[in-house]
């Protein structure tokens, strides 16, 4: 199992335990406003969600990395971060990265902070070699957090997503290994 430590957090590997946190945060028209293809309606989605991650967690070529993001003082829960590995090549894992927090928690440093210690164990400890990343343009926080996390703009796609009945332009990130500096 893997558990992470920042100053303020745990980022933890996801348990069966923490399907309702899980539902409730998948299920929250607000919190996943930027990412309806992955929200759920009913808890029985989310308990598949989290089962086919749980699932996957002790394979050999594990492809899911999605981690709970709990306060280290209170164990409330926050939000979810993690990646999916796309390919594995020579260089390293190519992954695709995302995270979201619940409302409540939303401006507080929270996911910029998870988000650091995501890329350092990404780099030093999972052989990841390229974190690909994007958003919907007007996501203007997403992308702040990217950007203040040292990612670099490889792409704006325009027109890109259909979403709430117009097309919305598409920012793309990434951080190669060789871009990352720990600090």
């Amino acid at each position: 199992m893997i558990k992470l430590f920042t100053e303020r957090l745990i980022i933890r590997d996801l348990e069966i335990n923490d399907l309702e946190n899980h539902h409730k945060l998948l299920s929250d028209k607000n919190v996943m406003y930027y990412l309806q293809d992955i929200q759920t309606s009913n808890l029985d989605e989310s308990k598949e969600n989290l089962n086919n991650v749980i699932n996957d967690q002790n394979k050999k070529d594990r492809k899911y990395y999605f981690f709970i993001i709990e306060n280290k003082e209170t164990k409330e829960f926050i939000g979810e971060i993690g990646y999916t590995v796309i390919n594995n090549t020579p260089y390293g894992k190519l992954v695709h990265l995302g995270y979201f927090i619940l409302k409540n928690y939303w401006n507080k440093g929270y996911v910029t902070e998870a988000l650091k210690k995501i890329i350092e164990y990404s780099f030093e400890e999972n052989s990841v070699y390229r974190i690909h990343t994007g958003c919907s343009k007007d996501n203007k926080y997403s992308e702040k957090i990217m950007i203040k996390c040292g990612f670099i703009k490889e792409a704006e796609f325009k027109e890109y997503n259909y979403h709430d009945g117009k097309l919305k332009d598409r920012v793309e990130y990434r951080m190669l290994k060789n871009d990352w500096k720990k600090k």
